[in-house]
């Protein structure tokens, strides 16, 4: 949870009639705005007036090969697959979902044999003018350990390193006022689960506790007064709660704070903001079993057994004085930027957000982040920040949603988001999250098109007494990007294509004790043809990844399917 001057001030604290008067768009990189319905129900007039309501549900029947390229092998599976895709946008409600199932059927060299699920869904619908309630949910396949294996085929369940991972969140937002204050309230609950993985694919490397699940409950508030109403600054008191416990080791997250705010405009479209106050983050977690050799004890999963009769040990603890500095910039309804400089975490901290809308079919955003984390609140962070309109990509090869999602219309669905930080690694340890995203996303005629890019770093926390593995103070980074492209060629055939990059550098030992990078990259294409209810796709797929101290590997995989939409 990141307090900010730049997200508690909301959308009615700025003098009506200025360009402020419409939401500053300073979303706070992982927390819900408190003094604004969401954009998904504000709707761009065009829910309002165009109303619509799609409900498409499907079975899929596919056969594919996959090709070791380095050893010349050969496999094939067979795939058998349900889903549905639905969406609505009207005046009051805004949302999509995504979803998909498949069971593969091997056939030659054992590959396959795996149920798949994966699939995106989010919604936000207003009860009535002050209450909107929003919900989301996802489930993909990605990676576990940032040292591991990096395969673009993530759809067998027996890949090294890879794990089915799925988290869901809902809650109220309020935003109403009383005479001249504006009050704002939230609430999130939320779940995250993850199974443990096949294999990491790291021989001989030191054990890292797998995540199982967490439970997250998040409240907010804030009550202000716009400038102009009563002084010619802003004023707002905000105060919030976050607790996130995870079954693996019996791990806490609790962060309390309060603070107040000013905003001082400076022009029409300009502000500078200011605030202080307090926050108190305490993690913390109990001890590993241990063998006769001093090792972490593991049970059938390879998740480590937790010992219930240890002391609670803390990975992390900051108790005292917060403070910002930062500014506001709107020129108009379409572009907005938001910067601040803080104490915070016991040092100084930098985040910001820039929104523009170029126009009704091109928009690009880019956020700085940084904030104490886990992965079951980190990866729900992200997927409140995804769109409720998404380009729901032609894939078969089970990829999507592990990556970037790129808006599917900039009137509700803005640029989109990526959950790359999220997914760099699953890990129960907790950490410093401090990185940028940048997302461009585009619908041009027959063309849409989108391009996601970004940086994330975390500093791992653990109690430097317990005993086993300490991961204290440890860094792991990663570098991404991602490009869509897809074209209606005419009224029935569609093509698709996507290209991908990804770099991982962790300080965890690994092989023989040494650490090393893991760089991963690939590109598909598809082609789907429709003949009514039925419908074609041929796709095809190329993958390079290179594990240090491991050989490169190359793969190819190509994929023939028919369709029935009901």
């Amino acid at each position: 949870m990141r307090p900010s001057a730049l997200l508690l001030l909301g959308t009615t604290l700025l003098a009506p009639g200025s360009a402020f008067a419409q939401s500053t768009g300073a979303q706070d990189a992982g927390a819900p705005v408190l003094a604004a319905p969401a954009d998904a129900v504000q709707g761009g007039g065009a829910a309002a007036t165009h109303p619509r309501t799609r409900v498409g549900a499907y079975v899929e029947l596919d056969q594919a090969v996959i090709a070791d390229l380095n050893r010349d092998d050969t496999v094939a599976y067979a795939q058998v697959a349900a889903g549905v895709d639905a969406s609505v946008s009207t005046a009051r409600a805004q949302g999509q979902i995504s979803a998909r199932y498949e069971r593969q059927i091997p056939e030659t060299g054992g590959y396959g044999g795996a149920d798949v699920v994966s699939g995106l869904a989010r919604v936000a619908y207003r009860v009535a003018q002050p209450l909107t309630i929003e919900a989301g949910a996802i489930a993909t396949r990605t990676r576990s350990d940032i040292r591991g294996a990096a395969p673009a085929i993530t759809d067998n369940g027996f890949a090294d390193n890879i794990t089915q991972v799925y988290s869901i969140y809902a809650g109220p937002t309020l935003a109403t006022n009383a005479g001249p204050v504006a009050i704002g309230a939230s609430y999130r609950f939320g779940y995250t689960k993850a199974e443990a993985p096949y294999s990491t694919g790291i021989a001989g490397a030191p054990r890292v506790d797998y995540f199982d699940d967490s439970i997250g409950n998040e409240v907010q508030a804030s009550a202000g007064v716009a400038p102009g109403r009563l002084l010619p600054f802003g004023v707002t008191l905000s105060s919030g709660y976050a607790r996130e416990t995870a079954s693996q080791l019996s791990q806490r997250y609790e962060d309390t704070y309060g603070r107040g705010d000013v905003l001082v405009p400076i022009t029409g479209t300009l502000a500078a903001t200011a605030g202080v106050g307090w926050q108190h983050v305490e993690i913390s977690q109990k001890d590993a079993v241990l063998d006769a050799a001093g090792q972490p004890v593991t049970d059938s999963n390879g998740r480590f057994v937790t010992d219930q009769s240890s002391p609670r040990r803390i990975a992390y603890d900051t108790d005292g004085l917060i403070y910002d500095v930062g500014v506001v910039w709107r020129p108009s309804q379409r572009t907005s930027l938001t910067a601040t400089v803080a104490h915070q975490y016991d040092s100084t901290s930098y985040t910001g957000q820039f929104a523009w809308r170029i126009d009704r079919s091109l928009a690009f955003q880019a956020a700085v982040y940084d904030a104490i984390e886990t992965f079951g609140h980190q990866l729900r962070v992200g997927l409140q920040s995804l769109p409720t309109s998404f380009i729901d990509q032609q894939d078969s090869f089970g990829q999507q949603f592990n990556g970037c999602t790129f808006g599917g219309g900039t009137a509700s669905g803005g640029a989109g988001g990526c959950l790359n930080d999220a997914f760099q690694s699953i890990t129960t340890a907790s950490y410093r999250a401090r990185g940028i995203d940048a997302v461009l996303s585009a619908s041009r005629g027959y063309n849409r098109f989108g391009v996601g890019a970004g940086w994330a770093n975390r500093h791992l926390f653990s109690p430097q007494t317990a005993p086993g593995l300490s991961v204290y103070g440890l860094d792991d980074n990663s570098y991404y990007v991602q490009g869509f492209y897809g074209r209606q060629l005419d009224r029935r055939s569609t093509f698709d294509a996507n290209i991908f990059a990804n770099w991982y550098d962790s300080a965890l030992p690994g092989v023989n004790g040494a650490s090393g990078d893991v760089f991963g990259a690939g590109a598909t294409g598809a082609y789907t043809r429709s003949f009514g209810r039925l419908g074609a796709t041929a796709q095809l797929g190329l993958y390079y990844f290179d594990q240090q101290h491991y050989d490169e590997q190359w793969t190819g995989q190509a994929l023939v399917g028919a369709r029935y939409r009901f």
